[in-house]
């Protein structure tokens, strides 16, 4: 069977991002230990990072025993799982992307330095991400991207009925899905992440449990009662199906949740947000869409 077209489906501006990214990761890459991993990850983040915009202002602090960024804004708060795999990446990786987010909104964002694997099992991010939106107390909205994706995900699930949560937004997020078929099989050799990348990014936080939402949230056995959801997926990503699947799970227990699928774009595509004019137009849906959430309202037309 033919692979997808990427020569066709991805445009010269993602591309050119692709090929950007490429050129930080040296030919050993694969064979890297974890360290040699987070080194490379952070020096790729470092060439894409873009100085925060006027008036945004962060402090490091420690909430509920968890190392986190705040940056200024108003109420309610958004809380901000950074990705990686749950292998690379922290305060620092997506630094720019919180700082953008908060100026794009208005709102206060925190960044969650959750507990990494190898190192961590899980459940230790996990348990991090729920600490700490506990600990807020107030009004949130849970973000992440990737890996922080399915821990935003996964803490909306625990948290049902113990913290006021307004709304989650989950970009090309990782939830669980059937790794035998559809998009993990489709894309399965996709730019920027594989099927062989995916697995193993899953074996690493420890022995998978089938049917744990705190691990994987499409495998939960209860959708009912989540908050409004936004889940959008990259065209050219093994996990797409995950965040279609996740909202159609919502919809299906009587819950809002709006999914779609960005044309032409990888896993990965925050980054490209200055550089690539679908994954900017991406970015300011993000935006817009927690803006809204903010205001308890729903911005989409349809529900799914």
């Amino acid at each position: 069977m033919t692979g997808p077209d990427y020569q066709n489906l991805i445009d010269s501006q993602i591309h050119s991002f692709i090929r950007a990214t490429d050129s930080c990761y040296p030919p050993e890459a694969a064979s890297l230990d974890i360290a040699g991993q987070r080194r490379v990850y952070d020096i790729m983040c470092a060439q894409f990072r873009q100085p925060y915009p006027e008036g945004i202002r962060a402090q490091d602090e420690t909430i509920a025993g968890v190392p986190c960024r705040r940056y200024s804004g108003s109420a309610p708060s958004v809380l901000y799982f950074h990705g990686g795999g749950f292998v690379v990446g922290g305060l620092h990786s997506h630094d720019d992307v919180c700082a953008e987010i908060a100026a794009a909104t208005g709102l206060e964002v925190i960044s969650v330095d959750y507990r990494l694997s190898p190192e961590h099992d899980h459940p230790a991010a996990f348990e991090d991400a729920c600490a700490v939106a506990l600990a807020l107390r107030g009004p949130l909205l849970l973000v992440g991207d990737s890996a922080g994706a399915n821990l935003a995900a996964a803490a909306a699930h625990a948290l049902r009925g113990k913290a006021a949560i307004l709304g989650q937004v989950l970009i090309y997020p990782g939830l669980g899905g059937d790794r035998s078929r559809g998009s993990y099989q489709t894309h399965a050799f996709a730019p920027m992440l594989t099927l062989a990348d995916v697995e193993f990014y899953a074996g690493i936080r420890g022995p998978e449990t089938r049917g744990d939402a705190s691990l994987a949230p499409l495998q939960d056995s209860d959708f009912s009662g989540l908050p409004p959801t936004y889940a959008v997926a990259a065209e050219c990503d093994p996990l797409a199906d995950d965040a279609l699947a996740y909202g159609a799970a919502i919809m299906a227990a009587g819950g809002q949740a709006h999914a779609e699928t960005a044309a032409g774009l990888v896993h990965g595509y925050l980054r490209a947000r200055h550089m690539s004019d679908r994954a900017a137009a991406s970015f300011a849906r993000i935006c817009a869409t927690l803006s809204a959430f903010a205001r308890s309202e729903w911005p989409f037309k349809e529900t799914q």
